[in-house]
């Protein structure tokens, strides 16, 4: 017998089942998107215990009629793809025929549907794949699938699955980005018996944010909006101030198909720049709008990562619909105005300029940005979720960012500090000079750029990194008593709230941390349940100031997603330099000159040489090297 044979046509579906099926919510999202693509007007989603034991979904679109309820279960089986012509436009979210049958392969499955018109319905059962019951049913129009037990016959599969509670929060992450992606479909979401949200499917992107979100979220949105003819970019970005801790609140939709894309993320972060702390991340809820032919849809199996064939022109599309927004934004700040109304505007349907189709949709160009776009002509199918995004042009016919002054007004100023107020550092970390230090070895210069000390040593010149070396020193001190709290099995010293501190940090981070609260708690940290989406912190380690919690609980959500554990030694020394970096000086503000006496002589004791990065703290530049840049012989 051959070293090589044919696997079995079971084992075969099952491994192509793992590529597409990987949890629960990739289930979700599979039915989610054909029944979008049904033309569904409604659609309920209904998990327990994580989606692990039970998960359906209920829409009102086309149905299947009744002879090809079967053959939609068999792989490759699809009715949206006729040949390989179809690939250089793909209209539709779903097309490679493989997720029923992935989903089937490992799961108990009961189909109920009707087609519309037809006098009567189909029931339809399967496990494992295999067709075990086909009957005619009494159902309304539209097609409900129940899916049951999944992996219960891939024990392997089974086991990486993580506890109902992270489960069902990847599914919840799910379903919002199903409804966000069409605003014009009411989505409803129910988990384990309670209503979880419920979308109105009015077609206003604004409205399904603010049924998804809340209050809060979208009064730190700002409308972005602009286009280029190629490339229309519609939505909203966060205010600076509303920026989050982790990326989750990033949401991107391309022919409203929601993806994941370097390309779009750093767009849209580079429009930040210099605007936002390091560790902090912009939320945006963006629909980019491009030729069918223009982007690559086909480059993975579950159709989430995306490949455009003028890059730079997304790029630039994202960039300049974020900065425009950011721009009105500081603008706004300077003149305020007076009207406070409801967060929710309606905005009026306009046109964008493409050449494929009847025109559905509309974008404006950035401030400055030359002449009205064309109409356009694209496809009904793909442009039905964007009909009325975008805002219409002025009436003098200048296309700028719109602002939407249905939300409340902005602030203007913030109470006035001291004139001699020190810098912004915790009270617990500031630098006492050495008092034995009353005529130092070195003649400390000043500082430079807000961000480096200026000393001059013996015949060198030195350049010390204020925020690195204040950051080792912080550093070394937490972990040394870490390691003597450890020896006398205490817990570390912390601080209650007066109130707790609710940071919203997304489903999957939230019901992440929860997870490991007890981990949390012998760290100094207090973390409740705040729904779906947020922790309530009502306790944290005595040297940490609250407004660096949500930012460092989100970088932890990051080390656990990575395998680390809280009560881990190397778990912990990355949390440490968190907290530590955190509480340093920052770089770009002007320090006393007692401070950085302090920091001179810890740097010029040996204590510490590189920051808990691994940057150096310190940079000698001698007199002869100074001599020889100058030319001096």
């Amino acid at each position: 017998m051959g070293k090589i044979i044919r696997l079995d046509a079971h084992v075969a579906d099952l491994i192509a089942a793992g590529e597409v099926v990987e949890r629960p919510a990739s289930v979700v999202k599979e039915l989610m998107e054909n029944a979008i693509d049904a033309g569904a007007g409604k659609i309920t989603v209904e998990i327990k215990g994580g989606g692990m034991t039970y998960i359906r979904v209920t829409d009102n679109g086309s149905g299947i009629p009744d002879e090809d309820t079967e053959t939609a279960f068999l792989r490759h089986a699809t009715s949206k793809l006729r040949d390989e012509k179809g690939l250089e436009a793909i209209l539709t979210l779903g097309f490679r025929g493989e997720a029923l049958a992935a989903i089937a392969a490992v799961s108990r499955i009961e189909l109920l549907t009707r087609e519309t018109g037809a006098a009567e319905g189909t029931s339809l059962s399967l496990e494992g794949g295999v067709v075990t019951s086909h009957t005619a049913a009494g159902c309304p129009e539209g097609t409900t699938i129940i899916v049951r037990d999944l992996f219960y016959n891939t024990p392997a599969r089974l086991k990486f699955m993580k506890s109902d509670r992270a489960e069902g929060a990847a599914v919840s992450a799910m379903v919002w980005s199903g409804a966000l992606s069409h605003p014009e479909v009411s989505v409803r979401y129910i988990k384990d018996g309670k209503e979880e949200c419920h979308t109105p499917g009015d077609g206003r992107m604004d409205s399904c944010i603010y049924s998804l979100f809340g209050r809060d979220f979208m009064n730190g949105l700002l409308p972005a909006d602009t286009s280029d003819g190629d490339v229309a970019v519609a939505g909203y970005v966060s205010t600076p101030d509303a920026a989050r801790g982790n990326r989750t609140g990033q949401y991107f939709f391309v022919n409203g198909r929601p993806v994941r894309s370097k390309t779009l993320q750093a767009a849209l972060e580079q429009a930040y720049k210099n605007r936002l702390f390091t560790g902090r991340f912009p939320a945006c809820v963006l629909y980019i709008t491009l030729r069918p032919g223009d982007v690559d849809v086909n480059v993975h199996p579950t159709k989430t990562e995306v490949k455009f064939v003028r890059e730079h022109q997304v790029f630039d599309g994202v960039y300049y619909a974020a900065l425009s927004a950011l721009e009105g934004y500081a603008a706004n700040r300077a003149a305020p105005r007076e009207e406070t109304v409801s967060p929710i505007v309606e905005q009026k349907p306009a046109e964008t300029a493409f050449d494929a189709g009847p025109a559905r949709n509309t974008a404006i160009k950035p401030a400055g940005g030359g002449t009205a776009p064309a109409r356009s002509r694209f496809d009904g199918a793909v442009i039905k979720a964007f009909g009325n995004r975008f805002p219409a042009a002025s009436e003098a016919g200048v296309y700028a960012p719109v602002r939407d002054t249905a939300r409340p007004a902005y602030k203007t100023s913030a109470p006035a500090r001291p004139a001699q107020e020190p810098p912004d550092i915790p009270q617990q970390l500031a630098l006492e000079p050495d008092p034995a230090l009353e005529t130092p070895p070195y003649r400390l210069i000043g500082e430079t750029l807000g961000t480096y000390i200026l000393v001059e040593r013996g015949q060198s010149l030195w350049l010390i990194d204020k925020h690195a070396a204040h950051e080792r020193i912080h550093f070394d001190r937490l972990r040394r008593e870490r390691q003597s709290q450890t020896a006398a099995s205490q817990t570390p010293a912390s601080q209650m709230l007066l109130e707790p501190l609710v940071c919203t940090l997304g489903g999957e981070d939230t019901a992440l941390l929860l997870e490991h609260a007890g981990d949390f708690e012998r760290l100094g940290f207090s973390l409740e349940s705040f729904g779906e989406t947020a922790v309530a912190v009502r306790q944290i380690p005595a040297d940490m100031d609250n407004q660096d919690i949500e930012a460092l609980l989100g970088e932890a959500a990051q080390l656990l997603r990575r395998g680390g554990k809280p009560d881990g030694g190397l778990f912990y020394d990355e949390l440490l330099h968190m907290v530590a970096c955190k509480a340093a000086i920052k770089a770009g503000k002007s320090s006393q000159p007692a401070e950085m006496h302090a920091l001179v002589a810890q740097v010029f004791s040996g204590e510490i040489t590189h920051c808990p990065h691994g940057r150096p703290v310190a940079v000698e530049l001698t007199k002869a090297s100074l001599d020889k840049s100058f030319k001096r012989g």
